[in-house]
């Protein structure tokens, strides 16, 4: 239990420090993500960008735990 929480601290500073270049990827403008403009009124929910996050959060704990 003790190295899947040091993996997991490693991956979010890892993520951290390379934040620049990770926010140009195009997650949360995918197709399927569902967009909702109105005048007084916006909404956003990004279910593409959530499947594809979490197959890839999936397969790294499957990955750990094989």
């Amino acid at each position: 239990m003790s190295r899947t929480l040091i993996v997991i601290g490693l991956l979010i500073v890892a993520v951290g420090l390379l934040w620049p270049w990770v926010s140009r990827l195009p997650l949360g403008h995918l197709p399927g993500d569902i967009v909702v403009k109105r005048e007084n009124f916006s909404f956003f929910f990004p279910i593409t960008t959530m499947i594809l996050i979490s197959a890839v959060i999936s397969a790294v704990l499957w990955l750990m735990n094989r």
